[in-house]
């Protein structure tokens, strides 16, 4: 599974990909966690509020930090 946390490197963004770690080291998913800094690339697959997470190349998160419950269940849904 391949988990992207898009944004720019804000509070917010850092915290996200805070959560995000938790959540894969909680759920024992194997999975490649990726940051997404480029505003271009997050511009070109149509995210306009950050942060965003995207799993396996769909963005499930845009525009707030999603927290680790949240992040578990979709990756659980994703499996």
């Amino acid at each position: 599974m391949k988990i992207e946390v898009l944004g720019t490197g804000c509070m917010k963004c850092k915290r996200q990909m805070k959560n995000v770690e938790k959540a894969v080291a909680e759920s024992g998913i194997p999975t490649d966690i990726q940051k997404v800094e480029d505003i271009e690339e997050i511009i070109d697959r149509g995210v306009m509020l950050t942060p965003a997470v995207a799993v396996n190349g769909e963005i499930k998160v845009s525009g707030r930090v999603a927290d680790v419950a949240e992040l578990k269940k979709i990756l659980d849904e994703a499996q």
